[in-house]
């Protein structure tokens, strides 16, 4: 039972391994798009420094060193200078929203002025893209000449822009070759109703059939057969949609018991009629005068 129901599934398995495969691609390109993101990091450090640079500037300090950016936290990095410095908190939101408007990442971010010793914080805000949620207190207040350090943590975004980019563009080209995929399978489903899905193995319908163990398996119902229906179903899931006549059936079916009775035909018709039932893509047919016909009825 186990190897009709693989049997069964392997097209849309393998239908949904290519769509898998397409868009882990996708996903693997745009996210290796984020080894870019060490140059994006080492942008941030410079415009970092040149936020240093400005207060220092503006502090009237043009010979003091800004010190080498510390990184403190993830997305989180530490300012800090060589000797101290006033500054007016309306001037360093200044500087530091003129700077980081260079940079496309840094739509949100959080700065916190701290004293050097105690680790204090002197003065801090928060910016955010939609600036009616900004957070700026004490704007007014000029700190006096001290040694600050200045942290700057940004929020951290899912996927970069590029990435973010990447992915979208690429679902609409990942629905449309799955929609191709689609309707190969269906069209492929058309063309042949019975499907031999290997030796002595058929698809009829929703319908298993194992003609060498002479089984029939719809769903989770396994459906034992006799020889003689699992002989009759043989011949027609070889002509499916097609009139196969009494006389071909009784030859082929009875020949070797020397003996043709015309009434076990029929008998036989009916309880393998009866066994295909649950099926409702599938139809066993009486044509008057002519035979019998295994009707498939397509999904569509």
């Amino acid at each position: 039972m186990g190897t009709f129901q693989t049997l069964a599934t392997t097209s849309n398995k393998y239908i949904l391994g290519l769509l898998a495969l397409l868009l882990t691609t996708v996903i693997c390109t745009a996210f290796s798009l984020g080894k870019n993101d060490g140059f994006d990091l080492a942008k941030q450090e410079i415009l970092l420094r040149k936020i240093g640079h400005e207060v220092l500037l503006h502090a009237g300090d043009d010979t003091s060193r800004v010190l080498p950016v510390k990184k403190i936290g993830y997305n989180e990095y530490e300012l800090r200078f060589e000797n101290e410095f006033a500054f007016q908190p309306d001037s360093l939101i200044k500087i530091i929203s003129r700077t980081l408007a260079k940079d496309e990442l840094a739509t949100n971010y959080m700065v916190n002025v701290r004293s050097c010793v105690a680790r204090e914080v002197i003065f801090g805000y928060m910016v955010f893209k939609n600036q009616s949620n900004n957070i700026v207190p004490c704007t007014g207040r000029v700190q006096p000449k001290g040694c600050y350090l200045i942290d700057i943590k940004f929020e951290s975004p899912m996927i970069s822009v590029a990435q973010k980019s990447y992915l979208i563009g690429g679902l609409p080209m990942l629905a449309f070759i799955g929609l191709l995929l689609f309707r190969a399978a269906n069209t492929r489903g058309r063309q042949k109703n019975v499907k031999i899905t290997g030796e002595n193995h058929f698809k009829i319908g929703a319908t298993l059939f194992d003609a060498q163990k002479r089984q029939l398996v719809l769903g989770e119902t396994l459906t034992e057969l006799t020889i003689k229906e699992s002989k009759l179903l043989a011949i027609f899931a070889s002509s499916p949609n097609t009139i196969v006549a009494r006389s071909r059936l009784q030859k082929e079916i009875w020949e070797d018991e020397g003996v043709i009775v015309g009434r076990s035909l029929d008998v036989f018709i009916s309880k393998l009629r009866r066994k295909l039932e649950d099926d409702p893509a599938v139809s066993l047919v009486n044509i008057h005068g002519k035979g019998y016909k295994l009707e498939i009825i397509d999904p569509d």
